[in-house]
């Protein structure tokens, strides 16, 4: 279990959360859509945005990358 492990919220940007948690691929797929790991601005945008943008319930998304993340530092996949 890692110690530096941070907690996503609503102002996570989306890539920095993908290329810090590449495990968390599945949830964003989910969410927004493969379009999303090629939009120049996931780069900079907050996962509030991308749910505004999206019509979804940010709090939704950020459980269910919580959950990704927690679960590989677990040692699932």
């Amino acid at each position: 279990m890692s110690d530096n492990s941070i907690v996503i919220t609503k102002k996570s940007t989306i890539g920095e959360v993908f290329s810090r948690y590449p495990e968390t691929e599945p949830v964003f797929q989910k969410y927004f859509g493969s379009g999303c790991f090629t939009c120049p601005g996931s780069k900079t945008e907050d996962i509030a945005f991308g749910a505004m943008m999206h019509n979804i319930e940010p709090e939704k998304i950020i459980e269910e990358l919580n959950e990704a993340i927690k679960k590989k530092a677990e040692g699932g996949e």
